[in-house]
Parts: C-alpha cells; structure tokens; sequence
C-alpha cells in the first residue's frame, strides 16, 4: 500500500493511493499517525488502509497538503557517497564502510513545501535519495534477516546547504537547515517494491532539467549491507530512516555549480515509489 499524512481545510488525514484515485479518512488522530502505525509493525498500516479504503472519501491530490509521512524518527541516519559516480565528482575514495551522518526530524518538510534557502549562503544543493523506513529494530542483525526489518520505502531530496557543511568535516550543520529535508509524498510499502528497492530509476530534474539520473542497484553499500553494518556498531529502532545516498549530478561538483534559487522548482523521482516536488523559496 501507499499511505500520505494530508491536511485539507484544518484537518489532518491518512491518505491511501488506489492506483485509480486517493482516498482519504479525515479526523482520525490515531489513524493519522504514520509514526505510531510504523511502530505497530505491518500488520497496523495493511489495518489502516483498509479502513481508509472503506470508510474514506476520493480527493484530488491538488486539493491536499502533503505533510512529512514520518516526523518522530528515533534516528534519521544518512549515507553520503554512496554511489561510486558520485563519490569521485566529489575527489572522494569509495568508501569502505558507510559515510554515515544524521539528520533531524526538525528539519523536515513535506511533498510540496517550500525548501528554504537561508539568508546566509547561496549554495543550496539538491541530492535526490531513497529512504528505507525500518519495522523492527534490532542489533547484530544478519544480512539474511535485514529485510525483514524495512517495512516501507519513500523518496528524499537531502537539501544541503554546501559551504556550511564543509566548514568542517562534520556534515552535520549543512546537512540540518530547517525546511530544508523534503520527504514523501508516500510511504510505500515493502511489499510494493522488489527486495531491498533495489533496480529503480532515481532522478532528480531542477526546474525541468535532468540534473541526476541513475539507477538504485548502483548503491556501494545496499540496504541489506547498510542495515548489517550500522547494526554491528548500534542498536536500530522501529521507525528509524536510512536515507540511502544520492548519485552524481550535484550542484557543487558541477563547472559551473549549480545552486537551487528563489523561484527553481526541484523534483526526485524514483521508480515505483513516487515523485516529490518541492519549490524553492528565499528565507
């Protein structure tokens, strides 16, 4: 299934996509909580839809606001050059372990939001990315069992403000502007998508143009690896985002580079689990 939190006219609802149109439950605040769904496991989201399929109403997805799908992550953890195109435009080595860096929930915005670009830098970058949402949490867990622990997949536009995250070799600060995090508009289920979200067209267009294009299958660390390795090192946990790294096509490696303004629309697409649109606008 594909669920969104939407709000129209004040009220918060849980959205489903059909395939033919979007139903959507209205004034259910227990319903509307993808985080909580998540951490019920499976069986609380196929619950949920299913009532939102009997009991909802079809609306145009025009007439909703998308809201981030998930905003109490216990750990938003990111991949950087994790695709090898991407990590040599950037005169970076491929990693032997994954580049791992964290993100936090105040800095996320949904499908059709604007992305801020602050007052104080003019290198805004898009990095579209595949995120993989955890069920079950665990540590020390097999590569053979890791799958079994995602319960859903959405798309990620990794807004990073460039000079600022390179002010040290910590990303952390570029990497947490406010409203800068775009994520949704779904929240797909695994069962939707082949094993891992692997073999998937991902692209990213700036106001129309192809700026990145590859494919999900060219990850240096997939999500089976990801999820073995960081649980060697640190206890998972139900409802935790793995955003999976962007590939090459960045603004910044770009001659010359190619910086999201005022006015630029950016749009990630991934194959199968949907396309996410987000304005650019000046603080």
């Amino acid at each position: 299934m594909r669920f969104a939190k939407v709000s129209k006219d004040g009220q918060t609802g849980l959205a489903v996509d059909t395939g033919e149109d979007i139903k959507v439950l209205f004034g259910d605040s227990a319903l509307c909580d993808l985080d909580a769904l998540v951490a019920e496991g499976g069986n609380a989201l196929t619950e949920a839809g299913t009532k939102v399929l009997s009991a909802g109403t079809s609306v145009a997805m025009d007439d909703l606001t998308f809201l981030p799908p998930l905003v109490k992550a216990p750990k938003i953890i990111c991949l950087g050059l994790n695709y090898k195109d991407h990590a040599a435009e950037g005169g970076f080595q491929v990693p032997e372990f994954p580049t791992v860096f964290g993100r936090f929930n105040s800095s996320l915005i949904g499908h059709g939001a604007p992305i801020i670009k602050p007052e104080c830098s003019d290198q805004l970058d898009y990095e579209g990315e595949l995120i993989a949402v955890l069920g079950k949490g665990g540590k020390d867990i097999s590569k053979e069992d890791a799958l079994s622990h995602v319960v859903a997949y959405s798309v990620f536009n990794d807004g990073s403000i460039r000079d600022y995250q390179l002010k040290t070799p910590q990303w952390t600060v570029g990497k947490n502007f406010d409203d800068t995090g775009a994520f949704g508009p779904w929240l797909v289920t695994a069962d939707e998508l082949p094993a891992g979200g692997a073999g998937l067209k991902i692209e990213t267009r700036l106001n129309g143009q192809v700026v990145q294009s590859a494919n999900t299958s060219d990850m240096v660390f997939d999500v089976v690896d990801t999820i073995a390795l960081l649980s060697t090192c640190f206890t998972l946990e139900v409802g935790d985002i793995l955003v999976m790294g962007t590939p090459s096509g960045i603004g910044l490696a770009r001659n010359p580079p190619l910086f999201m303004k005022d006015g630029d629309v950016c749009e990630v697409e991934i194959e199968k689990v949907g396309l996410l649109v987000n304005p650019i606008k000046a603080a």
